[in-house]
């Protein structure tokens, strides 16, 4: 497979490019120890600087049977309705953390999601899951996820 091709597949280079980036420069301004939601105030100031769009606690509905909704939750931050940014501010991620912004990636038609630690060391996970593939597991599950 040619580089060409693989880059095509790596959805929102650029964007994630440039969301990693502002993650960085947050984490060099404040360091760790303080709580998620200042972490999250600091990157929507970054963002808005940057002239990026983004919405925090993003509203997730969750149904079942496509009827009743059984949940609902919030992404901390939506970057122009593409990625999906989840963060932590704890020693080390940990497999549930990846777990949750999976769950976030399957409740939407959102694909790329992005999970950043403030931790002692900055942690970055990039997750991606292709719409196809949610439409394919949807269609077999009695769950129905979607975004408000």
């Amino acid at each position: 497979m040619n580089a060409d091709k693989q880059d095509n597949k790596f959805k929102y280079k650029e964007l994630t490019a440039k969301i990693i980036e502002i993650f960085y420069r947050v984490y060099n301004k404040l360091g760790y120890g303080f709580l998620e939601k200042v972490y999250e105030n600091a990157l929507m100031i970054e963002f808005k600087k940057e002239g990026i769009p983004a919405l925090a606690q993003a509203p997730i509905k969750v149904y079942y049977d496509d009827r009743e909704i059984i949940g609902e939750y919030s992404a901390d931050i939506l970057v122009d309705n593409k990625v999906i940014v989840e963060i932590k501010a704890t020693k080390r991620l940990v497999e549930d953390n990846e777990a949750q912004l999976l769950n976030y990636l399957r409740a939407t038609d959102i694909e790329v999601g992005l999970l950043f630690n403030f931790g002692p060391q900055p942690e970055i996970k990039r997750k991606a899951f292709d719409n196809h593939r949610k439409r394919n597991i949807k269609n077999h599950d009695n769950l129905r996820l979607s975004a408000s």
